[in-house]
């Protein structure tokens, strides 16, 4: 994002193959800066017998878009073995059943990336098979690389273009911000297709032209026009993150009242619960001061949801208990979420929820390790599969495996590569990585150590893959797939 601003882009659009994991992320780093943010997925389509079918990028223009796109990604992630995605034609020109209204994909752009130099009777009939599946909203991607045959690949993505009623747009398949990233995503390829960067020969990129490109530069390669269009496309996207907003289930709250009288209720028989000889005039003050800023903030069904699961919890003799900023809450004492008694302590209730902030309260309940698989199961019962998801943690990469992953990525012995990750510890940064190398009684001055070095170091922090948090769930009123895509 920052590169992009620093080129003078007006838009630049994220499309992750079959995932929108990166878009919250860039869509802060966009919002600082000021660039208008596209959020779209790149999908490789198959055949029946598995073969490859058709690829295409879909971007969506509106709220609605962006729910058909989730609920695509849901569908193509949910049917396979975790880390993968199936999707066919089928998917798109005639789905059933509960995605039926995903026929053509409403409310997306959708931009067929055609493969190099591919023969011109598959190319002419991938084309046709996209102008009748996503008919006025579809656009040919023609992408220049400085690759021995771009003129022939330029011909034939015109003449399919024209033949089947397309526009063109340039596309730059982008992997990399700058061109120095080269030699990092070579090792990430490698990473990837588990084995040593010389041993991956064609599966490489070429060259470096897949970066992050300025604007004189793709004038010089592509007309005019071409480039016009994907302004075009980026006008045509109004969706914003910003737009998205969570509605917290109904069921928490019995019919005939509202989360407003039923809290209030529910505080307060817990509060005569606690206090059997009277409220304290300081408790029921701030009792009243944190339901007041509870109301004012909406965040009534919040607790409610918290308050359920825990009375579940504790009805069936689960030991849990909440902790962190929620202890700085007398309602969530008297709810029973936390155990710190407001009546012998000061609470700053501020430092948990707060006007200025802006931000949801953050309500942390620990349930015993061997019961917590009871909880899990209980609030998708309640419900339900579609509505009901763990939430996913991004595992970055540490020092250990940063050195092992790029070790072997470079081809360095095994032996080394062990020796070298044992001597770092889970704290180390960028700076002790030499340090351990030297401790190692590896030569630091060597050309390899330096490459790998380098590459370890540029890893740190990096998106290793997603994973699936220990208990952390979000729970929707409607359709959870159409506000964020759901994997196995």
């Amino acid at each position: 994002v920052e590169r992009a601003v620093e080129l003078g882009y007006s838009a630049l659009a994220i499309t992750d193959e079959c995932s929108l994991a990166g878009i919250v992320r860039a869509h802060t780093e966009a919002k600082k800066h000021g660039l208008k943010l596209l959020v779209g997925a790149f999908f490789r389509l198959v055949n029946a017998d598995g073969s490859p079918a058709v690829s295409f990028i879909a971007i969506a223009r509106n709220r609605e878009g962006y729910g058909n796109l989730c609920e695509l990604v849901t569908l193509a992630r949910t049917r396979t073995s975790k880390g993968a995605y199936l999707l066919t034609r089928r998917d798109l020109d005639a789905p059933e059943g509960d995605y039926a209204h995903l026929r053509g994909l409403p409310d997306c752009t959708i931009i067929f990336t055609p493969d190099y130099c591919a023969p011109a009777d598959r190319l002419d009939a991938q084309a046709a098979w996209i102008t009748s599946t996503f008919a006025g909203r579809a656009w040919i991607g023609l992408t220049l690389l400085y690759r021995a045959m771009d003129d022939m690949h330029r011909a034939a993505v015109m003449q399919a273009a024209a033949a089947n009623h397309l526009r063109v747009v340039a596309t730059g398949h982008v992997l990399m911000h700058v061109r120095s990233r080269k030699p990092l995503h070579d090792v990430l390829s490698a990473i990837r297709l588990r084995k040593p960067v010389p041993e991956c020969g064609y599966q490489l990129t070429p060259n470096a032209e897949q970066h992050l490109r300025s604007r004189l530069r793709l004038s010089n390669i592509y007309p005019h026009r071409l480039l016009t269009e994907s302004l075009h496309i980026a006008n045509l996207s109004r969706f914003s993150l910003d737009e998205l907003r969570y509605e917290y289930p109904d069921e928490v709250v019995p019919q005939g009242t509202s989360p407003r009288d039923y809290l209030r209720d529910e505080t307060y028989i817990g509060a005569h619960r606690r206090f059997p000889k009277g409220i304290p005039a300081p408790v029921q003050a701030q009792i009243e001061h944190e339901l007041a800023l509870i109301s004012e903030m909406q965040y009534e069904p919040y607790f409610l949801t918290v308050y359920d699961i825990v009375r579940f919890a504790r009805a069936n003799r689960i030991l849990c208990q909440g902790r962190g900023s929620a202890a700085n809450s007398a309602v969530c004492y008297c709810l029973g979420i936390t155990e710190v008694d407001p009546a012998r302590g000061n609470l700053l209730f501020e430092r948990f929820i707060s006007k200025e902030r802006g931000e949801p309260p953050d309500i942390d309940v620990d349930f015993e390790h061997q019961r917590r698989e009871e909880v899990i199961q209980y609030l998708y019962t309640k419900y339900g599969r579609t509505r009901a998801a763990l939430a996913a943690a991004v595992a970055t990469y540490r020092p250990r495996s940063a050195l092992r992953e790029s070790g072997k990525a470079l081809g360095v012995d095994p032996a080394i590569v062990d020796m070298v990750a044992k001597a770092h510890h889970w704290f180390d940064g960028k700076a002790d990585l030499l340090k351990r190398f030297a401790e190692s009684g590896v030569d630091t001055e060597s050309e390899l150590t330096q490459r790998w070095a380098n590459m370890a170091t540029q890893l740190l922090g990096f998106p290793r893959h997603l994973s699936q948090h220990s208990g952390g769930f979000v729970l929707a009123r409607g359709k959870l797939s159409r506000l964020v895509p759901i994997e196995n």
